[in-house]
């Protein structure tokens, strides 16, 4: 994770569909690691803030226990936030998250939800009327947390789109089922009306003679 580190974790709980008071929010101290300062103007959390907040050490363990073997909903997951606290609870020696527990947002609405222009967090709240008035100033996990839990709700609740694939295999087996002609589909013969027996002619004297 290029030397990296956790400055702040924020989770929330859902029981049945539903938000509970139950939330874990810590900042953590990086232990000498300098903030960016583009990285300072997303989420407005400085060095000189963070020298009296505990270190991933104390952290960790409490973050642990709070998610215990439950279900881990993180926007963007596999490719962010579970190989970045990984990365730091490998480091202390404690059990990594398991790829059971994992569930990244962004692929169930990616397999879910055909229409907004970009699949971050901030459109996927607006595509589904979530507020984003709590972060106007800057991110925080907590808020974050909060946020995605609303919008997972909403994905819970929004049926799998259509797989096209599937949808072509399915149709293409429906149509080697059809019976067709030289086999039991009844042979139906048409009378052609004479007008258009006599249109049909002359269109192909015409087509001949050019």
């Amino acid at each position: 994770m290029r030397g990296d580190r956790c400055i702040e974790i924020g989770a929330v709980e859902l029981v049945d569909g539903k938000l509970t008071e139950n939330t874990f929010h810590e900042y953590i101290n990086p232990e000498g690691k300098i903030i960016p300062p583009e990285t300072y103007m997303v989420h407005k959390i400085s060095n000189a803030f963070l020298e009296d907040k505990p270190k991933m050490s104390v952290v960790a363990p409490k973050f642990l226990e709070f998610i215990g073997d439950s279900q881990i909903v993180a926007h963007n997951g596999l490719d962010f936030d579970f190989p970045f606290i990984n990365y730091e609870l490998e480091r202390l020696k404690l059990k990594p998250i398991p790829r059971s527990q994992m569930l990244d947002s962004i692929v169930i609405a990616r397999n879910r939800v055909y229409g907004p222009k970009a699949y971050t967090l901030d459109a996927l709240a607006k595509w589904f009327g979530v507020s984003l008035t709590a972060r106007a100033d800057a991110h925080g996990a907590l808020i974050d947390a909060e946020i995605l839990a609303r919008v997972y709700l909403e994905l819970e609740n929004t049926a799998p789109a259509i797989d096209v694939h599937e949808l072509i295999k399915e149709q293409h087996a429906a149509f080697l089922k059809t019976p067709k002609i030289g086999g039991d589909f009844p042979y139906r013969k048409f009378e052609i009306p004479a007008e258009d027996l006599e249109s049909h002619d002359k269109f192909m004297e015409k087509l001949l003679s050019d």
